[in-house]
This record gives structure tokens, C-alpha cells and sequence, in this order.
């Protein structure tokens, strides 16, 4: 069965076109506004690299799919790249001040990522996430969810939070709207993993069904504003302990026991 973690790649052209960018006040949120080095984890198509270059960032964009990294490259050509995921990183230890995924956090292996994150972060560096969010609480907005799925929805901050190497987890969240028509609607709906691994009689299928869902709601050429939450996220990483000597190091001032037992003796001479 198909990774759906790896299935983007094949659809790059439509998640590039379909997927929402992101606020540029939670960008900011997440990085700072003053220019910093970051390291971008999961950075797909670039949808986050391209505000994050617009604050002045000067970002190392990574991502395991090279069909998605050269469309990034497309857009933003002179912004260093790398194939590789969360777990292996190449880079050198405390190498960024900021370490952030958009929409990909949830695809991590945790036990092996945040670690590794936390090895490139410089002292007081923090991880930062995102994701959009449709606002389902409009109920066609929900209807539509229901169509297409919600498993990216579905994933959370817990393993950050629950993470031994960050501290306290800061969130955030910021509303934004996007416009979809007929054509971006249908884009979008390819765009999801659990889309894209189906075979052709099935995609078809839900790209029918979703354009009736369109066709239902009567906007017609004019589209609609798709809402969103972009739901931030951020947490420092925690200082890494200093090596020290073994606890127990034989001295001459300790007493030793020769006679092939593990446990303490204590010797009393009581002449």
C-alpha cells in the first residue's frame, strides 16, 4: 500500500495551486520578524518558504519528495534546498534558531525527530508549527469536510508537548480566507493524500461528488472564500546537559569490596 506521506509528489502541480498559503502575521508569530536562520522541515511546494523569505529569513528548505522540492525551487530559486526528512537532518549541531513545519508535523516519526531537532537548534532556538485548518463551524464549510476527509485535521501538537526536549508549548491562531472555483476546487480535493492513492474509477468518483457539492451551492463563477485557521504553534528547546564524570568513581577514600560481592561493606575495626 502506498505511504500516504509519499503520495504528494505526484499531485505537486495541483497541491501547489489548490493549497492555501499562509498568514503572513502567523509566519511572523511562528519565526520572528527579524530576519533568523530556519530550517523548514516538510516544505512541500513552498507555501510557507515564500512568506518566510518575504520576512527576510534566510531559510534551508527540506522535504523527502524531490518532485515537491523542485517546485519550490521553481518559485523560490535561490533558496538552498536539501531531500531528506525530519529524522535525518544535514546539518551540523546548533545550526538554526528556528526549526518550523507547516501541514507536516503529523507525518514525523516523533521519536526520532525531535531529538534530532533539538540537535540542530541553537540554545534558546524553538520549533514552530502550523496548520490550516478549514473553520468547519460553517456548516457547508463542514459538509465539504465530510466529501473530502479530514485526517490532516485530525493530528495534533501532542508529541511536542509531551516532548522531553522542548518546554512549554505557546499557541496561536490566525484567520484567513481562501478563494476556490470550479476548476481550484477539484485541485484541491487531488491534493490530499487520501486522494491521491486511490485508483482512477474512485478518484473520479470523489472529484463527482465534490463537484456536485460545488455545482449545490450556486456560486457559480464566482467561486467562494473557503475559511481557514492557520493554528500555530512554538516551544523552546530545552538546554542540553553538560557531560559529567561518572557518578560512582572508585577513590582511595572509598572502601572496596574484594570478596566478589556486588553490595556495599562497611568495615569496623573493633579491636
Amino acid at each position: 500500500m502506498t505511504d500516504p506521506s509519499r503520495s504528494f509528489g505526484s499531485v505537486a502541480d495541483a497541491y501547489d495551486r489548490a493549497r492555501p498559503t499562509y498568514p503572513r502575521e502567523a509566519a511572523a508569530w511562528l519565526t520572528g520578524d527579524q530576519p533568523t536562520t530556519v530550517l523548514e522541515l516538510g516544505a512541500g511546494t513552498g507555501k510557507l518558504t515564500e512568506v518566510l523569505v518575504g520576512l527576510g529569513h534566510d531559510v534551508h528548505a527540506t522535504d523527502p519528495d524531490e518532485q515537491m522540492l523542485a517546485r519550490l525551487h521553481e518559485r523560490l530559486p535561490d533558496v538552498r534546498t536539501s531531500v531528506c526528512g525530519a529524522e535525518e537532518v544535514p546539518a551540523a549541531d546548533a545550526s538554526y534558531d528556528v526549526v518550523v513545519a507547516a501541514q507536516a508535523f503529523h507525518w514525523f516519526d516523533h521519536d526520532r525527530a525531535l531529538p534530532e531537532i533539538a540537535r540542530v537548534l541553537k540554545p534558546g532556538g524553538r520549533l514552530a508549527l502550523v496548520w490550516n485548518w478549514r473553520d468547519e463551524k460553517i456548516p457547508w464549510v463542514r459538509r465539504l469536510g465530510t466529501i473530502i476527509g479530514r485526517q490532516e485535521q485530525q493530528e495534533s501538537e501532542s508529541p511536542l508537548v509531551a516532548s522531553s526536549h522542548f518546554g512549554f508549548v505557546e499557541e496561536q491562531a490566525f484567520r484567513h480566507w481562501q478563494a476556490v472555483d470550479r476548476v481550484s476546487i477539484q485541485e484541491l480535493v487531488l491534493s490530499r493524500s487520501n486522494v491521491a492513492v486511490l485508483d482512477e474509477p474512485d478518484r473520479a468518483a470523489k472529484l463527482a461528488e465534490v463537484l456536485a457539492f460545488y455545482d449545490d451551492y450556486g456560486r457559480g463563477m464566482d467561486g467562494m472564500q473557503l475559511p481557514y485557521l492557520a493554528r500555530c504553534y512554538r516551544a523552546t528547546v530545552l538546554d542540553r546537559p553538560e557531560p559529567t564524570p561518572a557518578d560512582h568513581a572508585t577513590t582511595a577514600e572509598e572502601p572496596v569490596s574484594d570478596d566478589g560481592s556486588d553490595a556495599d561493606v562497611l568495615l569496623i575495626d573493633f579491636r
